[in-house]
């Protein structure tokens, strides 16, 4: 994979969404327990940048976040806290992102069972700016 540019975090819209963290600004991002999921939140960095994706029904990437700050203490359950961003210029679906060959490689398209994924330069930039 190239150079990780951000990542994006899946939730379950009916248990946490990007107005759920729009309403409480920060938030602990927890509740993930997939081995490879866990090792990308272990690796964010204060300052790193997120897409707030909904699954379910929706699977849509909605809105953005940053990372406030890592505790990677408990490997198994590391403590990241984020920041809500701004809603995402244009939501896209699963579909979409499916369809968009700069994906072809990523987790989020190969291992759809991740929560956390991260994303390249060209991924981060569709998802948030098109």
């Amino acid at each position: 994979m190239d150079t990780i540019a951000g990542y994006l975090l899946k939730t379950e819209p009916s248990v946490y969404s990007f107005a759920d963290l729009q309403r409480d600004v920060e938030t602990t991002w927890d509740g993930v327990t997939n081995p490879a999921a866990v090792k990308f939140l272990r690796e964010m960095k204060k300052g790193a940048k997120c897409v707030i994706y909904h699954t379910g029904d929706e699977r849509t990437a909605i809105g953005t976040a940053t990372v406030l700050s890592v505790d990677p203490t408990d490997s198994r359950a590391p403590i990241v806290r984020i920041k809500v961003g701004k809603p995402v210029k244009t939501p896209h679906s699963l579909a979409e992102i499916k369809a968009n060959p700069i994906f072809t490689q990523s987790p989020l398209v190969t291992q759809s069972r991740l929560s956390v994924v991260p994303l390249n330069e060209a991924q981060w930039d569709w998802l948030t700016l098109s």
